[in-house]
C-alpha cells in the first residue's frame, strides 16, 4: 500500500509536469513581414504570467524608471511587453487598479515594430517606441463597437488597396497611442507637433500576423474588449517596450 501511493504521487506530480487605414497609420510605412506568436522567455519569470497578488502595488515587470511616468489617478494601465529589442513579438495586458492594488484583468498575443523596438523612434525605422503614453481617442472603419472613448468613424481610415489583403482590416478598429499627436483629436488626424521626423501615428490596431510599421496589433476580439473597457474617468495610459527597457 506504501508503495502504491508513492507511485500515485509521481503520477500525479508528472501529469503536473505536462502542462497574442490610413497612410498615416505606423509611420505611413507599408507593411511586410513578420514571425506571429508571443513567447516568454526560456528560464526567465513573464511578468505578464504572474500571479495576479504578485507585487499588487506595481504594475509587474515595469521598472522604477517608467513606475514613476504611470499618473497617480490612473486606474488603467495597458502594458505591452516586447519579446526582444529586436523582436516583433509581444504580449499586451490590461491592469485595472481596485483602490491601492493593480489586478491582471486580461492578456493578449500581440505583435510591435517589425524590427523591435527603440526609445529615439524615427520615422520609418519599423520600431515602436518605447515609454508610457496617454490613451485619449479610438476610432476606425467599423461602426462604434461601443468605445468610451471618443470614436471617430471614418473611412478614410481603410488600409490602401495596394498593400497585401491580409492588412486590409488592420485599421477597422484603432486606439491612438499619445506619441507626437494631438490629444482630442480623431487618431488619423496627421498633425505631429514634436516633428515630422519624430514619427507619428502610433497606434493600438488590429493584426494581421506580423510585425508592424511601429504600432501595436491584437486580434479583433482583444481590440472590441479594449475599446469597451477604457474608460477616460479612469485616465487609461500605455507603457510599453521590449521587456529589457520595462524593466530597467
Amino acid at each position: 500500500m506504501r508503495n502504491d501511493g508513492v507511485w500515485r504521487v509521481a503520477l500525479a506530480a508528472a501529469a503536473l509536469g505536462t502542462f497574442l487605414a490610413a497612410l498615416t497609420a505606423c509611420d505611413a510605412t507599408a507593411p511586410d513581414g513578420g514571425r506571429a506568436g508571443a513567447t516568454g522567455r526560456p528560464g526567465h519569470a513573464d511578468p505578464a504570467l504572474t500571479p495576479r497578488t504578485a507585487e499588487p502595488t506595481r504594475i509587474p515587470g515595469v521598472g522604477d524608471r517608467l513606475q514613476r511616468l504611470i499618473p497617480a489617478d490612473s486606474e488603467q494601465v495597458v502594458a505591452v511587453y516586447g519579446e526582444g529589442k529586436d523582436s516583433a513579438d509581444a504580449t499586451v495586458v490590461l491592469y485595472t487598479r481596485h483602490g491601492g492594488s493593480w489586478e491582471r484583468t486580461r492578456r493578449w498575443a500581440a505583435h510591435n515594430g517589425k524590427k523591435g523596438w527603440t526609445a529615439d523612434h524615427r520615422s520609418g525605422d519599423n520600431r515602436s517606441p518605447v515609454g508610457m503614453f496617454t490613451l485619449t481617442d479610438a476610432g476606425g472603419v467599423l461602426a462604434d463597437p461601443g468605445a468610451r472613448l471618443p470614436y471617430t468613424r471614418d473611412a478614410s481610415f481603410a488600409a490602401p488597396r495596394w498593400w497585401a489583403a491580409s492588412h486590409w482590416h488592420d485599421f477597422d478598429y484603432v486606439i491612438a497611442i499619445d506619441y507626437n499627436r494631438v490629444k482630442g483629436t480623431p487618431p488619423n488626424d496627421p498633425t505631429r507637433p514634436e516633428g515630422e521626423e519624430n514619427g507619428g501615428s502610433i497606434w493600438l490596431h488590429m493584426d494581421h500576423g506580423s510585425g508592424t510599421s511601429g504600432c501595436v496589433s491584437m486580434s479583433r476580439a482583444a481590440m472590441e474588449y479594449l475599446l469597451r473597457a477604457l474608460d477616460p474617468d479612469r485616465h487609461p495610459v500605455l507603457v510599453m517596450g521590449d521587456r529589457a527597457e520595462l524593466e530597467a
